[in-house]
């Protein structure tokens, strides 16, 4: 009342009524936004998988890759990489001996499926290599070992995949020798080099139309760059912010970026693209130790953080005025996740209202468990506000018109009416001419020196019992020598020849 009686006095030039006091001070701003009560729900124990051996690398990576078809996961082996191909209808226990893809000879960092071509998927290794695997229709029947593409152009382990957003087979990877590689697989070569780091790449994120990379290193640094021509449009140096992932909001020329504050809490920031000498705002999130993994979704501005070690999902609704982010809700879990795969929009059950769909890695129980986001609504009728326009399976480029500098958005379809329809995209292999460097005698393109210390065991081994083979061989073969020398020697002294 004393505070009211204060603002009267104030305002004698422009009186206030007692409704407008107490609309200002004691009425709470709400917002109204129809993602206010979004909820996670878990699938029912059978629509999970079960029995699966998950990798235990270390690597921050999600180790899962979904579309509409397919789940992919990384999974622990030994001697050399694998990782399972499942059918999305074949829930359930998991058999052991199910079959894996595994033509790897070191342990698989990364796997991501083709956006446009839906039985195509890209893996990375620890040997050097990148592979395109074409996985067959109803899954695999038996192990897989040989792969469609093998790339090979980094000198260290290959850390990170990444397809092209609009543009069909232009594949990038980064490596642990600090540069990424553009790959054109219609010709299975790296067409560009994009070298401007100093320290391992951490996370890779495109712009919507792919004209734009943003990376996150262990020098501390964000960049936004020119792929083509490998140019750093704009850098930030962040020793307060210690980015670990980044991810492009969209068509709002922003970024965000999950880090460590210098206090060691959990912490994002966002950021203007086209100025990355301050942040636009800092939150700080928690003070647990595991990496948040950002999800943004652009058709309903939702950003969803997810800590890998924890159970916590939180998510937010992005808009381009302050404050910017707008917390919901969480979802919990006891559960700890190792990572999370990600289902494309054209595999959402849009008759429940499901907006995202995550495929949580239980590792201590062997579990790969679907977490659905539905927005409740009480109509079955297709929800045209939710649903908008969404970048779909046809893509908008070619590789050569995209190297010689075209861009285009991605080509839109609607989830309503088709949204099941299959690409018309194929993946064709490209046919390699055998080229052979021949230096006294020997072949130096047939006789590739070994990249790991597996292959260089394998290799070793191998020429043992190859040198085994030989002595057995030599040895026969000097006894062969003493039996005819001793039958020309008794035919020579046979009486009939005196």
């Amino acid at each position: 009342f004393a505070f009211c009686l204060e603002l009267l006095i104030k305002e004698k030039s422009a009186p206030v009524t007692w409704l407008e006091m107490c609309s200002m001070s004691w009425r709470p701003q709400y917002r109204s936004s129809k993602f206010r009560n979004v909820y996670g729900k878990v699938a029912n124990r059978e629509h999970c998988f079960d029995g699966i051996p998950i990798t235990k690398n270390v690597h921050d990576n999600h180790f899962c890759a979904v579309n509409a078809k397919f789940l992919a996961i990384v999974t622990e082996s030994a001697g050399g990489g694998s990782f399972l191909v499942i059918p999305l209808e074949q829930t359930g226990r998991i058999e052991p001996n199910y079959p894996k893809v595994c033509g790897h000879q070191g342990n698989v960092l990364d796997i991501k499926w083709n956006p446009f071509i839906e039985n195509i998927i890209a893996s990375c290794s620890e040997d050097t290599s990148v592979r395109i695997w074409e996985i067959p229709e109803g899954g695999l029947k038996r192990n897989m070992t040989e792969a469609v593409l093998e790339l090979f152009g980094h000198s260290r382990r290959v850390g990170l995949v990444e397809w092209h957003p609009t543009t069909n087979n232009i594949l990038f990877s980064a490596g642990y020798d600090y540069k990424v590689l553009i790959w054109n697989l219609d010709i299975g070569e790296p067409v560009k080099m994009i070298d401007c780091h100093t320290d391992v790449i951490l996370c890779m994120s495109f712009n919507t139309d792919g004209s734009l990379l943003s990376t996150t290193c262990k020098d501390k640094k964000l960049r936004v760059i020119e792929p083509r021509s490998g140019k750093v449009l704009q850098e930030a140096s962040c020793k307060n912010h210690r980015v670990n992932r980044v991810v492009f909001l969209g068509n709002v020329k922003r970024l965000l970026t999950t880090g460590v504050s210098r206090w060691n809490t959990r912490q994002i920031a966002l950021w203007d693209q086209e100025d990355l000498a301050m942040p636009l705002i800092e939150e700080e999130i928690d003070g647990l130790s595991g990496l948040l993994f950002p999800f943004y979704d652009a058709d309903t501005h939702m950003l969803y953080l997810a800590g890998k070690g924890d159970g916590n999902i939180r998510y937010y609704e992005i808009s381009t005025e302050k404050p910017f982010l707008n917390y919901l809700m969480e979802f919990r879990s006891p559960a700890p996740q190792k990572g999370l795969g990600v289902m494309p929009k054209h595999g959402l059950d849009v008759s429940a209202c499901e907006v995202f769909r995550f495929y949580k890695l239980v590792t201590l129980k062997g579990l790969i468990e679907p977490i659905s986001m539905i927005v409740p609504r009480r109509s079955e009728t297709y929800q045209e506000d939710i649903y908008p326009m969404t970048p779909g399976i046809e893509p908008a480029l070619t590789p050569d018109e995209w190297l010689s500098g075209m861009n285009r958005d991605p080509v839109l379809m609607s989830l309503k009416e088709g949204y099941k329809k299959a690409s018309k995209v194929v993946f064709k292999a490209p046919i390699r001419e055998k080229k052979s460097v021949v230096v006294n005698g020997i072949d130096l393109l047939e006789n590739v020196p070994p990249r790991t210390e597996n292959e260089l065991l394998r290799m070793f081994f191998r020429q043992q019992d190859e040198i085994r083979r030989l002595k057995d061989e030599l040895s026969q073969k000097d006894i062969r020598i003493r039996q005819l020398q001793l039958e020309l020697k008794n035919l020579r002294n046979s009486p009939k020849n005196n």
